[in-house]
């Protein structure tokens, strides 16, 4: 077995342990035997079939914030904290399925379409959600950083809440207006919907739990280690996401392993807030006629497009550059700094993940 997939059985099996603590939980409020089944099935159905990176990445971080193994304690702290960036992934994906009528998620039917779910689903989403508060204050509200960490989750759900709000309005699958398109708006879009919660909300996790100080002086300065890893987790998360809108228009399907449908649903994507903003007059009447269609003709009349205005070399230009800067701004985090505060490897171990990846 892989080193990932050894890390990956670990922490599964930390989820049976805290799955178990939550069934029981909503059994120990009294609730009738079809109720903590269906519970039950909640979460086997949609919090552990992901990736799971997420919540990996609170365990990746604390190791490396310790520079050695955690201990088994810790190592449950760190899993519990990573589980509940799934729960709050699980949370987001049924909610946000619900709201785009989507079919499948992860090869399967989508919660609310699986047989006997239907609208209750929604509250399914809830009772997820929930779930993070209930371990927080199980396992953390002694600890001096409890309100740092519902906070931390708080913030980020608004957050997240804020980034579907501007997607939903901006491009709805079944109404398409490429005027409200924007770089502009798509850079808000996958800042607030995906990068605080992919990025920073795991590193921040783990950085509380370790200890790291919201600010300390250094050389006479001070330093604000949160702040610090905002300032590159954000930009970070913005590249991962134009990746992966790029690598939806150009990956053929057996490298990404699924077909592409970012031109077909309408999806506020960086290649067509790209294309737009280089367009000439009659490119964009090429797009406005056959973006967000539900026709492989028309996507490939978006798509040659696409290869026109130089989405491909534009990425790349893109990529580079966005990668020198944030090797520059690793670099520019302060040697010398001890066990609890900020560790480049914590950036490094995301930035060659991410850098040229194919799927």
């Amino acid at each position: 077995m892989s080193d990932k997939a050894t890390k990956r059985a670990k922490f599964e099996h930390a989820w049976a342990r805290i799955r178990e603590e939550l069934v029981s939980h909503v059994a120990s409020e009294g609730m009738p035997p079809e109720a903590i089944e269906w519970y039950g099935k909640n979460l086997d159905y949609n919090v552990p079939g992901g990736k799971l990176n997420r919540g990996l990445s609170v365990v990746d971080t604390a190791e490396i914030l310790k520079g050695a193994t955690l201990d088994d304690d810790e190592y449950y702290k760190a899993a519990i904290l990573g589980w509940g960036v799934e729960l709050l992934q699980a949370f987001f994906l049924v909610s946000d399925d619900i709201m785009d009528t989507s079919i499948t998620r992860r090869g399967q039917p989508c919660w609310y379409r699986a047989p006997g779910i239907g609208m209750i689903a929604i509250n399914d989403s809830f009772m997820l959600e929930s779930a993070i508060y209930y371990l927080l204050k199980r396992h953390f509200r002694t600890t001096p950083y409890y309100v740092d960490l519902l906070e931390l989750f708080h913030d980020t759900t608004y957050q997240t809440e804020m980034g579907q709000l501007i997607d939903l309005i901006t491009a709805p699958e079944d109404h398409v207006d490429l005027s409200k398109f924007s770089l502009k708006k798509h850079r808000l879009i996958v800042i607030y919907k995906t990068a605080y919660y992919s990025f920073y909300l795991p590193v921040a996790l783990a950085m509380y739990m370790s200890g790291v100080p919201t600010s300390y002086t250094l050389a006479g300065k001070t330093i604000e280690p949160y702040k610090v890893a905002l300032s590159i987790l954000i930009p970070l998360g913005e590249y991962f996401q134009i990746q992966d809108d790029f690598l939806d228009f150009s990956a053929p399907p057996e490298q990404l392993g699924k077909i592409g449908t970012d031109i077909v649903d309408n999806k506020c994507s960086w290649c067509v807030n790209t294309a737009l903003a280089v367009a000439t007059p009659e490119q964009r009447a090429i797009l406005d006629a056959n973006y967000g269609r539900k026709d492989p003709a028309a996507e490939a009349r978006v798509k040659e497009v696409f290869e026109a205005v130089g989405v491909r070399e534009r990425y790349a230009t893109y990529e580079a550059e966005v990668y020198g800067k944030l090797v520059d701004m690793i670099a520019a985090i302060p040697e010398g700094l001890e066990r609890g505060t900020l560790k480049r490897e914590i950036f490094t171990s995301f930035l060659e993940k991410i850098y040229k990846r194919q799927k």
